[in-house]
């Protein structure tokens, strides 16, 4: 791997768009979106983010960064901007097992070579297991307007920049690094986490980072 690839302008348009749709900063989401625009991101392909987003952020947080991508196309419409539209997703599979197809996902993103029993929350609360499999890992995962590495991407921007998302936070910068994001472009995440988002939520991710690296050695 080469640890001196550096995160293109397209994914470093992904940072702030999913942390300012994360926590709530509407005015900054609306210049954050039209700098993704710039970067080559597709109309389809941002929607995908924002929507991506309800999984961490929730309903609210997701609606009000669609509202927002949709008022600001209009006025771009309105200048005479045409913007790329981009691919839909691919149907799924209608035979697809959505449970099978969910729990490998899981599996590929948190490095496991094989799935280990449940415990914990999933012996507790096995629907929310079930959610995560069978809806997060599969029904949006699978839908291919976005690669998992842009999907892991949005996800940390998102945690980093919400409170009391430090363990969620973890899990998902090392599955950013199993989807084949490196070391430097986790750092260079940070670094535009600061430049464009906030220095606590740049602190508070490089800390966590600085686990998951301590734990991979």
């Amino acid at each position: 791997m080469n640890t001196n690839q550096k995160l293109s302008a397209r994914q470093q348009s992904i940072i702030p768009i999913a942390a300012f749709t994360a926590n709530g900063d509407l005015e900054k989401l609306k210049p954050a979106l039209e700098e993704g625009l710039a970067a080559g991101l597709t109309v389809n392909e941002i929607k995908e983010i924002l929507v991506h987003l309800y999984t961490y952020a929730g309903f609210p947080r997701s609606l009000n960064g669609i509202n927002t991508f949709m008022a600001l196309l209009k006025e771009r419409q309105e200048q005479g901007i045409e913007d790329e539209i981009g691919k839909e997703a691919s149907p799924l599979p209608t035979d697809m097992d959505r449970d099978e197809y969910g729990a490998n996902v899981r599996a590929k993103l948190a490095g496991w070579e094989t799935i280990p029993p449940p415990g914990g929350y999933q012996l507790f609360a096995p629907i929310i297991d079930t959610f995560l499999k069978e809806h997060l890992f599969a029904d949006i995962f699978a839908r291919d307007v976005l690669d998992f590495q842009s999907r892991e991407l949005v996800t940390i921007s998102a945690l980093a920049s919400m409170t009391g998302t430090a363990g969620q936070l973890y899990f998902h910068l090392g599955a950013a690094m199993n989807t084949g994001l490196s070391e430097a472009q986790i750092h260079e995440f940070t670094a535009v986490l600061k430049a464009e988002v906030g220095q606590q939520e740049a602190e508070g991710a490089t800390a966590v980072f600085n686990q998951v690296l301590s734990s991979r050695a």
